[in-house]
């Protein structure tokens, strides 16, 4: 079912509003906690749910939502607004401008619209299916990448992946870089990242251990810009995924990458 322009408009009103809220606490003084996972989180994270949250229940509310600070709500329409305030607290608490409001309308377990709002810097990736990425409403791109030596590879930082996940990221950098430790990858950036990639700036953004809320936004803003977004198999990414994301700028590239990122597992099977 295609997107109606309601929900475009809707989610660019969740946008708005998070960024408010946000905007009140960034670089003031508030206290950080750590969640369960050891995560950080402050009141801008759970204020900035809470006010896209209101929304969705006086607007749709029969349609699930999921949210990192305040969880589930189960729905009825087959619908799933997914949200993650604040993608980068650690950004955030360091008075980094690179983190964003990550907002994603799930349709039976596809990603079918998202943003990436940057609410300091005023810059939003929109992605619908079927229709052009926007970045503050002018169309973004990808751009080429003739080979995966040279490519600029991005990830917020290698201390996040899964255990085990490092050699493979590693292997990829090499390849990449080509031995040159001044072509290493770019680190930071949390969903800033793949904003950038969308809009030509960067090549390849590889991370594990994500979680819906981190990655379901990204896939409509990357796809709909000509970027492929896929697990490390090469697998489209759905609620189902488990969380090793690759988003890449120039499809072309995408056997090279995971022929790249596999090149441990055969040097382990030798």
């Amino acid at each position: 079912m295609p997107v109606r322009p309601a929900d475009i408009a809707l989610a660019h009103r969740l946008a708005d509003a998070a960024g408010e809220v946000i905007r009140q606490h960034f670089r003031r003084g508030f206290d950080v906690e750590l969640k369960e996972d050891r995560s950080p989180v402050t009141i801008a994270d759970r204020q900035a749910e809470a006010a896209m949250r209101r929304l969705l229940d006086a607007e749709c509310p029969g349609d699930g939502v999921l949210g990192e600070e305040h969880g589930e709500k189960a729905g009825v329409t087959g619908r799933r607004w997914v949200l993650d305030p604040i993608d980068g607290t650690r950004s955030f608490t360091a008075g980094r401008a690179i983190f964003g409001t990550l907002i994603a309308l799930v349709e039976d377990g596809w990603p079918v619209l998202g943003i990436i709002d940057q609410p300091v810097q005023k810059e939003r990736w929109i992605g619908v299916a079927g229709q052009p990425t926007l970045l503050n409403g002018a169309p973004a791109r990808t751009r080429a990448c003739a080979a995966l030596d040279g490519a600029i590879v991005a990830t917020t930082s290698p201390h996040l992946f899964a255990e085990g996940d490092v050699p493979h990221f590693l292997a990829l950098v090499a390849a990449a870089s080509g031995g040159n430790p001044r072509q290493g990858p770019v680190y930071g950036g949390d969903c800033y990242n793949y904003g950038l990639l969308a809009s030509g700036h960067l090549d390849i953004v590889c991370e594990s251990g994500l979680m819906l809320h981190d990655f379901a936004a990204l896939v409509p803003v990357v796809e709909g810009a000509s970027g492929r977004m896929c697990d490390w198999n090469g697998d489209p990414l759905t609620a189902d995924s488990a969380g090793h994301v690759l988003a890449i700028g120039d499809p072309a590239r995408v056997d090279d990458v995971l022929e790249a990122l596999r090149a441990t597992v055969h040097d382990h099977d030798h």
